[in-house]
């Protein structure tokens, strides 16, 4: 399974461009809105330098990367909670992803309408961070009443109304659920209404190069940080995409997106580990942080997960060190063998957090 980020914003902002950029996939583009209407879902390979480096000690037949979905879903407009612009439509199409990647156009374009007349990129952050909103309210306004004759009789279900009204209340004021600091036991008791404003959020700033007007636009935006946005220029990236790789190192162009993959990757809280396979195949895999090795063996095979029994762990930096002797590199899938003679092989049980960059061999 894949995570997915829903690519969300107004009409006219560079959606499918960069869903273009980032897949190299055509797609309808067009200087009006609507001109996606069924999403397009396009999966990317994460960026992985650890790959490569275990892959070129380990020499295997095949290279596999872990992968993220992205789903290019046509524009919001103001009144989409309520149906406006096929709203309703596009909007449970976000209820389907793990995070949300907001596009906000920064610069103007005579020949690239804006929906609500001038460009403002603070005005359609709050345009689309109140039609995300709304649609929440509704949503735990219909569950709530579903659950309130349920409540009378069920200490738990009461429980869950507290939560839920709670919700509601700061909702109604015009608070995301992710600004409400909620425990985690809280956020799984509604984890299944998948609520859009719960969702991990990074915003996409669409520039044009040295345009003074996208500057000014940037500093109005209030609350953009390092952590929650990243600037590009999509025009750009499309058309990077469309050269062949030494095509854009004959022009010394680079594009950026793989900053794009990794943002996105980080806000979803995932991280990488590795299996080697014998030395047949070096492939990475995504999972939740916080994960133990059950729940890695599963990514694996399902078997993996049921009948795990112990796994064998090394972290992918002691492939760099200075304990990896030179000799081992010309021993293709032995090296695994060698690194369990070093000793810097690990057993390890159900209860083992896995971490970040580790290589793993499950044991059933």
């Amino acid at each position: 399974m894949s995570f997915s980020v829903g690519i969300v914003g107004l009409p006219n902002v560079g959606k499918s461009t960069l869903f273009k950029a980032l897949t190299k996939k055509g797609v309808d583009i067009a200087s009006y809105p609507f001109t996606t209407i069924e999403p397009n879902v396009g999966i990317v390979a994460v960026p992985d330098e650890r790959l490569e480096k275990i892959a070129s000690l380990v020499k295997p037949e095949k290279i596999t990367p872990t992968i993220i979905e992205f789903v290019d879903i046509a524009g919001i407009v103001r009144g989409a909670h309520q149906g406006e612009g096929l709203g309703n439509q596009f909007l449970a199409k976000i209820r389907n992803c793990e995070a949300i990647l907001e596009v906000v156009r920064t610069f103007k374009d005579p020949n690239i309408g804006h929906v609500d007349g001038e460009m403002n990129p603070e005005r359609d952050i709050r345009t689309i961070r109140f039609e995300l909103l709304m649609k929440d309210l509704e949503t735990i306004e219909k569950y709530q009443n579903k659950i309130e004759k349920e409540a009378r009789a069920n200490k738990e279900e009461q429980k869950k109304l507290e939560l839920i009204r709670k919700v509601k209340d700061n909702l109604s004021q015009e608070r995301i659920i992710s600004e409400l600091n909620l425990s985690e036991e809280e956020k799984y008791q509604i984890k299944d209404l998948q609520l859009l404003t719960l969702k991990p959020l990074l915003y996409l700033i669409n520039i044009k190069d040295d345009d003074p007007v996208c500057l000014t636009a940037i500093q109005s935006i209030k609350g953009l940080t390092k952590e929650n946005s990243l600037v590009l220029n999509l025009k750009i990236e499309e058309e990077v995409s469309e050269l062949s790789e030494r095509e854009a190192a004959e022009l010394g162009i680079k594009s950026q997106l793989d900053q794009l993959i990794i943002a996105c990757y980080n806000i979803l809280d995932l991280i990488t580990f590795y299996t080697i396979a014998g030395g047949k195949e070096a492939r990475a895999w995504t999972i939740k942080r916080g994960a133990v090795a059950p729940e890695a063996g599963g990514k694996v095979h399902s078997d993996f997960e049921e009948k795990f029994i112990r796994a064998e762990v090394i972290n992918w930096n002691f492939l760099t060190s200075v304990e990896m002797r030179p000799e081992w590199q010309k021993l293709s899938g032995a090296i695994w063998t060698k690194t369990k003679e070093s000793g810097q092989v690990k057993t390890v049980g159900k209860n083992y957090v896995v971490e970040d960059g580790d290589i793993i061999e499950f044991k059933i």
